[in-house]
């Protein structure tokens, strides 16, 4: 019997990168290898009884008091959301910005505790789900393994759109414009992390990215149906996973009040973060009532302030990947996570971008049909009502995200990750 390794997680705060890691590490685990999860301190006590170890890390000095697991993003996004109004090339210096200069800081700040936790752990291999790197991860030893779990777009490509900006592949008339915003107010801050990560004795940073691409192992989530196709190809050490969908959720079945009512059963979240705005959750319940279908609502940390009519079910936190196999369609904010499980389960979408990769999934959806992508606070009750009415009664496009779906979860895409990290931890 070969010897059980030891794998260091590191997911960003946010519960999609953590979930798909907890996804990956459960096949691990069930390996019989020690999983170690140095997540951010908020997820204190959820990992554990999945069988992980946690040695977290704080981004900041820590706050008083337990706090919800993310809570240290959702802060961050409540505090910004005015911005997610404003045009896409407009939010580089006044969002985009001010989060790479909060994950700077937050990378700076744990750096010792992450030394000290490698030390502790002695990993075989370590794996960052994050969009911004960690010299203590490139510098430990081990081999690392980057995840790449917002739109592919985030790899830059001169026949691509600009990552963030949302833009249509069919139209280049706004790529260089865009581009030359984000030079302008991103090279300080990069030249500056760039700088620092030289002084942890880490490699330099590729111009104008804010995490290395790994040598050992780059893992893609995105299904092949509707990624894009490059000029520069991505290099050996790159694999794709067709989806990463845990196995880790609470089973569900459809609430009775829901079961026996006309029209679709439809789902309706905006993740974690995108639900803290309570004022756009409020106004989507008041247009979705209107309508003649059925709604499950993952209502977010603030689900004590607005109530559901009685054709909608929800509460806080649902369990997601439990729910969208039950589902006709899903409303969502474009996060990848949610735009992958969809595809996995071969439902269409109404998608609402709020942030960072959200324009780009919510334009790739409406590009290739298998979504319809609004304006997320600028929308007319019309345009909603006549999308959820759409979608739901394309029959074709059922059929055909039907076969999708099935091809993507036959290819297996969290088996296949733990399968090649495992590979790169006996490699060293």
């Amino acid at each position: 019997m070969t010897e059980p390794l030891t794998v260091v997680f590191m997911p960003e705060s946010a519960y999609g990168p953590t979930n798909n890691c907890i996804g990956i590490g459960k096949i691990l685990e069930g390996r019989g290898h020690r999983v170690v999860f140095a997540a951010e301190a908020s997820w204190r006590g959820r990992l554990e009884p999945l069988g992980f170890e946690e040695d977290l890390v704080d981004l900041a000095p820590p706050a008083e008091g337990d706090q919800d697991a993310g809570q240290f993003w959702t802060d961050f996004i409540r505090g910004t959301a005015p911005e997610f109004r404003k045009p896409t090339i407009e939010q580089l210096d006044t969002f985009i910005r001010p989060v790479w200069e909060s994950l700077i800081d937050g990378a700076k700040f744990c750096e010792p505790q992450l030394r000290e936790i490698l030390a502790r752990a002695q990993p075989d291999v370590i794996v960052e789900d994050n969009v911004s790197g960690f010299p203590a991860l490139l510098t430990h030893g081990a081999p690392w393994v980057r995840i790449m779990s917002c739109n592919p777009l985030e790899r830059k490509d001169p026949d691509l759109p600009p990552t963030f900006s949302g833009y249509p592949i069919d139209d280049r008339s706004g790529w260089e414009e865009f581009r030359a915003e984000y030079d302008r107010t991103h090279r300080d801050l990069w030249s500056g992390f760039n700088d620092w990560m030289l002084e942890q004795r880490a490699p330099a940073l590729p111009d104008l990215e804010f995490i290395h691409e790994s040598e050992h192992l780059n893992l893609s989530v995105f299904p092949d149906a509707v990624d894009y196709l490059r000029a520069r190809p991505l290099g050996s050490a790159w694999h794709r996973l067709e989806s990463s969908v845990r196995d880790t959720e609470d089973a569900w079945s459809v609430p009775e009040q829901l079961r026996d009512g006309e029209g679709s059963l439809i789902y309706l979240s905006l993740g974690s973060l995108g639900s803290a705005d309570v004022d756009l959750m409020r106004r989507l319940v008041d247009v979705l009532a209107r309508t003649r279908h059925r709604y499950v609502v993952s209502k977010g940390p603030r689900a004590e302030e607005f109530g559901l009519p009685d054709n909608m079910w929800g509460e806080a936190r649902v369990p997601q990947t439990s729910i969208i196999p039950e589902v006709d369609l899903v409303i969502t904010h474009g996060g990848n996570n949610t735009v992958t499980e969809s595809l996995h389960f071969g439902k269409p979408m109404v998608v609402l971008p709020l942030f960072w990769d959200q324009y780009d999934n919510a334009q790739r959806m409406h590009e290739l049909g298998y979504g319809v992508r609004l304006a997320t606070y600028d929308f007319a009750d019309d345009e909603l009502i006549a999308a959820v009415d759409g979608l739901a009664a394309d029959e074709t496009l059922r059929s055909s995200l039907d076969a999708l779906g099935e091809r993507i979860r036959d290819a297996d895409g969290v088996t296949h990750a733990a399968d090649l990290i495992e590979a790169v931890g006996r490699k060293a």
